[in-house]
């Protein structure tokens, strides 16, 4: 059974979490991974992650592949593995506070008037999106919360990685668990 899994933000974290699945994807069940606390998680191997949307605002990430735009400047990552095309584009997201104005060309972000945003709940909708990682920069405020409210509109669950309080916000929490999905992070 597959896990359907979505990124906000298509950076190193990304990068080391696509190619880390695609690196481990055969790894034996009961192998001792380094890295890894559980190939297994339940009835899960890690082979049954697959990404199936990504959200980014660099112009030079939109459109490409997720295989390919992991390893799109500004992104530094080590290369590890060698990740197949994985049909997945990269689609435009809303910028909001993701990046600083004076940071909007050293992060290559696009131009609002010659792009037009994806509907990212509706994304989510469309790919069967299981669960949302959102990788966005520190202090990304407003775009953690406008994640964390698509995942709700979608019927997705929410990793938050970046220290944003969501999960750990009574009001966002009771929201989660009103819809019974899952909301986990606040910096994992």
């Amino acid at each position: 059974m597959q896990i359907r899994v979505a990124i906000a933000g298509v950076g190193n974290c990304a990068s080391a979490l696509v190619q880390g699945v695609e690196y481990y994807r055969n790894v034996k069940d009961k192998s001792e991974v380094p890295g890894i606390m559980h190939v297994l998680f339940g009835n899960h191997h890690i082979k049954d992650i697959k990404f199936v949307a990504a959200f980014d605002v660099n112009r030079l990430k939109i459109g490409k592949d997720l295989s390919e735009a992991i390893f799109t400047e500004p992104n530094c990552c080590v290369k590890f593995a060698e990740v197949p095309k994985l049909d997945v584009k990269v689609l435009p997201a809303p910028i909001l506070d993701s990046v600083a104005s004076h940071m909007r060309e050293p992060f290559m972000a696009y131009d609002p008037a010659e792009v037009d945003e994806v509907d990212v709940a509706t994304m989510l909708k469309e790919t069967q999106a299981d669960m949302l990682v959102n990788f966005l920069p520190v202090g990304s405020y407003k775009a953690t919360r406008y994640y964390a409210e698509a995942c709700l509109e979608a019927g997705c669950a929410f990793v938050n990685c970046i220290p944003e309080f969501v999960a750990s916000d009574q009001a966002w929490a009771k929201r989660f668990e009103e819809k019974r999905l899952p909301v986990a992070g606040d910096d994992v």
